[in-house]
């Protein structure tokens, strides 16, 4: 007989993966939980849509630059719609891999890997309507952007990280 609480490498690296895979699904959930109830409570520009937040960056600009910035998103809503939708789908994947019995962890892995793509498409258009905005400003503008970007780092950044 061997003793059930011996793991074989297999077991023990399945057993790892699900404990990594349950993490990151918390994680996730944590996040998209903190969203809607800083959405429910206020939180964040009244002017940005919900899903679409650029961090200390929407902190450091001003009203007219986070107008314009979301003149810009809502030409391209067609598409955010799409992509939100998209994304629902594959959240709603990764949470039947991590229900799966047998589990698969190459599923989870893929599940996982389409979540990262939508997300990097995401900071990418964060990235490029504020790449243009900044573009646009005046050098004192872009001076003004600068110092509350920074102001807004450091109250974050309690221990200056």
């Amino acid at each position: 007989m061997t003793d059930p609480t011996t793991q074989t490498p297999v077991q023990a690296t399945a057993s790892r993966g699900v404990k990594i895979a349950l993490a990151i699904s918390l994680a996730l959930n944590l996040a998209v939980a903190g969203l809607a109830i800083g959405a429910r409570l206020g939180g964040g520009h009244r002017d940005m849509p919900r899903d679409m937040s650029f961090g200390p960056f929407s902190e450091a600009l001003d009203s007219s630059d986070r107008r314009a910035i979301r003149r810009a998103l809502l030409d391209r809503m067609g598409e955010f719609r799409t992509s939100r939708a998209e994304a629902r789908t594959e959240f709603e994947t990764l949470l039947g891999t991590l229900r799966a019995d047998p589990f698969d962890a190459e599923a989870m892995k893929t599940a996982l890997s389409a979540i990262e793509a939508r997300n990097a498409q995401r900071l990418d258009l964060g990235r490029s309507l504020i790449e243009t905005r900044l573009i646009e400003m005046s050098p004192e503008d872009r001076q003004a952007f600068a110092d509350r970007l920074e102001k807004g780092m450091r109250r974050g950044g309690r221990d200056g990280d």
